[in-house]
């Protein structure tokens, strides 16, 4: 019976040690120490011996019985060990490869002029206004000197929602609410999105954007004018840059200038940007014609102003050397990156 014992056990050891999953350690246990397994099968064998043998034999059967449990647990233990270790390999993050590239986006290149532009006239002491991009005629056009009956009406086709509603065509209509609002000395620009019924092309959208700059005081001359123009023309441009001032006509200023910055591309001497003429034209300006002021409730014989009107997309493309107005609406990545 002893050798019988050993013969179990050294089986048993062997078919554990070689068991791949929990269901055949189950199997195992079962044939070996299950009801009607093998070591069982010995112990009933007891009732055969003699008085005298039978605590030896006992003792041994109750040790091979304990060694096939601690080796069952143990093969139990060893598989599920395993089974953590490939799983724990399988989610392993391999922290040594590249990351992601994580795209952030950034400023329009409008944005960056805007910007810019703000940070430069608020240098210079004006405060920065909004308006409706919704306006009334009234506010628009009459209060500007541009009443019904005016042609230049005609150079600023624009778009109504009703007879007297429409898109604003200028932020100009800021300042006049401006003006109503605040005794002078004033001092502001009015930074914004316009819209006129033009032809979409290189040089023109239906919408665009402005910055218009009003100072209204007592004493307030042309000279003054021409001071913070040329300010901002060196600032945006550099100081090399020549400015130049052009007599015009614009129905809410009088006298008026159109505003000439030297070409940055030939430095003035004339290229395929200017067309040839050594200039770029990026604003209008003017004194506060007296009826404006008087519209706003303001006596022209005691205060006077200057008013001017930029471009912000011709800025924008003058100084990125952008040949196509329609680039900056277009949203095309591959453009807007550049920036």
């Amino acid at each position: 019976m002893k050798e019988t014992l050993e013969k179990i056990k050294a089986a048993a050891e062997s078919a554990l040690n070689a068991a791949a999953d929990e269901s055949e350690i189950e199997n195992l246990r079962v044939k070996y120490l299950g009801k009607k397994g093998e070591l069982t099968a010995v112990l009933k064998q007891m009732g055969s011996l003699s008085p005298e043998e039978r605590p030896a034999m006992g003792q041994l059967v109750n040790e091979a019985k304990q060694k096939l449990e601690t080796l069952i647990a143990d093969k139990k233990s060893r598989l599920k060990s395993k089974a953590t270790e490939l799983k724990l390999k399988a989610e392993t993050i391999d922290i040594t490869m590249p990351a992601k590239e994580i795209k952030t986006g950034g400023l329009h290149p409008l944005n960056h002029v805007v910007n810019d532009m703000i940070d430069i006239f608020q240098s210079m002491g004006f405060d920065v206004v909004d308006g409706p991009e919704v306006e009334t005629d009234y506010y628009n056009f009459e209060c500007l000197n541009v009443p019904a009956d005016h042609p230049a009406r005609d150079m600023q086709d624009t778009f109504y929602l009703a007879e007297n509603l429409l898109l604003r065509t200028q932020t100009s209509a800021a300042q006049i609410r401006t003006m109503e609002n605040r005794k002078p000395p004033i001092r502001v620009i009015c930074p914004g999105r316009v819209f006129r019924a033009d032809e979409v092309d290189a040089t023109h959208s239906p919408v665009f954007h402005q910055l218009e700059g009003l100072v209204v005081d007592k004493g307030i001359t042309m000279c003054d004018l021409k001071g913070v123009l040329e300010q901002f023309a060196h600032e945006i441009y550099g100081s090399d840059t020549k400015v130049r001032f052009r007599p015009s006509f614009f129905p809410f200023t009088e006298p008026s200038v159109e505003v000439d910055v030297s070409c940055s591309e030939c430095g003035g001497k004339g290229c395929r940007v200017c067309k040839g003429a050594g200039w770029i034209e990026i604003l209008g300006a003017g004194m506060v014609h007296p009826n404006v002021l008087r519209c706003c409730g303001i006596d022209p014989d005691v205060y006077s102003g200057f008013a001017f009107g930029i471009g912000i997309d011709r800025i924008t493309t003058t100084r990125y050397k952008i040949s196509d107005i329609r680039l900056l609406f277009e949203n095309d990545k591959r453009f807007l990156e550049q920036f």
